[in-house]
């Protein structure tokens, strides 16, 4: 089992707030395994995929009352008949108990969820490998790219081709189809695949429909489903000042890398493959660690663009630029941009070694870093280890 203290750490926060910690992350990501290692003494692990799990807690309270242990797992909890009220009883009732319930989708996603628990519960979204996680698994920033960070594929010696098609069809039987309701796999998979091919790129759902032969409201549908449990990211555009920037067009972006190579047939990868497939890890990362505020990206009529945006306060804005090497970063759509948001930190963001370093380019300072360099910039007093 590999040791993955960050996501430890941000459970046992959570549990500062709230009794119950919703741990949610799409299918295959570790959820089980990193649940699993707080400790068979200190915790009850329940697998909810399991008939007699339904049985065990159809009485609540007697179970909670004859609980010992300090923390309750309940392991795709929303197989439960009636997880909501389980849940509920336990953060109301038994108070000093500690409780992890995972699933692959929001909690209100699933109709079985007659209460939301609102103010019982902390969302932790567990997302693929992160940067700071690579040596623990043992892997390089190229694998990583190449195979995706779930870990399964990445721990693999070469890139498992079947397990990623594996992985699509069960995420439709097990994830959408009982949580959504959708009968018809094809349109929904023909879609998916479609957002991966074209991840990281403004997504026209006019565009979409007429290449997929799919009416608009079923590709609205489906959308909201693959951001509902995940599978997507969408990022919208930051405006206001600008006369000419994007307002309406989002991008969208695929929840791992190595499911947007085996889409777009990069077998292998080629050079030109990294910087594409970088911004996704970056973009993970920036998720992981930036709570208070929406992750957009800025565009201008002319095409000029900052990959992502961090608002910081009312008129203070970040702007980070992904880039495989520093020295591809072309500086004119930053220059436009701080002439309209002058305040704010600027980030080259690089798989390189040195945590970070100042540099002007164009008569703009900019900060060259890696992730792990930009947590320790935009946030110094992050307590959260790694």
């Amino acid at each position: 089992m590999i040791d993955r203290p960050f996501w430890i750490d941000r459970i046992e926060e959570s549990w500062k707030e709230a009794p119950i910690v919703w741990l949610a992350g799409v299918r295959r990501v570790g959820k089980t395994t990193l649940v699993q290692s707080f400790g068979a003494d200190r915790t009850l692990y329940i697998n909810c995929d399991l008939p007699s799990s339904s049985a065990m807690v159809a009485d609540p309270e007697l179970f909670y009352r004859n609980c010992d242990k300090s923390v309750v797992i309940f392991d795709e909890v929303h197989r439960l008949v009636d997880p909501s009220m389980v849940l509920k009883i336990g953060a109301d009732v038994f108070p000093h108990l500690k409780i992890i319930a995972t699933g692959s989708s929001t909690l209100a996603a699933s109709k079985k969820f007659k209460d939301t628990l609102t103010g019982r519960k902390r969302l932790v979204h567990l997302t693929p490998v992160l940067w700071d996680e690579l040596p623990a698994f043992g892997a390089s920033i190229t694998r990583r790219l190449y195979h995706g960070g779930l870990p399964q594929p990445l721990l693999a010696d070469t890139k498992p081709m079947g397990f990623y098609r594996e992985w699509m069809d069960s995420f439709f039987a097990r994830d959408i189809q009982q949580l959504f309701a959708f009968r018809d796999s094809g349109k929904f998979n023909m879609l998916f695949e479609y957002l991966l091919r074209q991840s990281g790129g403004q997504f026209e759902i006019t565009k979409a429909s007429s290449a997929l032969g799919i009416s608009r409201p079923t590709i609205t549908d489906h959308l909201k489903a693959l951001e509902t449990t995940q599978a997507v990211t969408v990022v919208r555009p930051f405006h206001g000042r600008g006369q000419k920037e994007l307002i309406k067009m989002s991008k969208i972006y695929g929840f791992d890398s190595g499911f947007v190579s085996f889409a777009r047939g990069w077998d292998p990868l080629r050079q030109g493959d990294y910087g594409s497939l970088w911004e996704h890890v970056v973009l993970e990362y920036l998720e992981t660690h930036v709570h208070d505020a929406p992750i957009q990206y800025w565009r201008m009529a002319d095409d000029s663009e900052i990959d992502f945006i961090i608002t910081r306060t009312r008129d203070e804005v970040d702007a980070i630029e992904c880039k495989w090497s520093p020295d591809q970063f072309e500086p004119s759509g930053l220059k436009l941009f701080r002439t309209l948001y002058p305040k704010g930190s600027n980030y080259i963001i690089s798989p390189v070694s040195d945590t970070g370093y100042a540099k002007r380019i164009s008569g703009i300072e900019v900060w060259v870093c890696n992730p792990a360099g930009w947590r320790q910039k935009s946030n110094p007093d992050s307590h959260l280890r790694l």
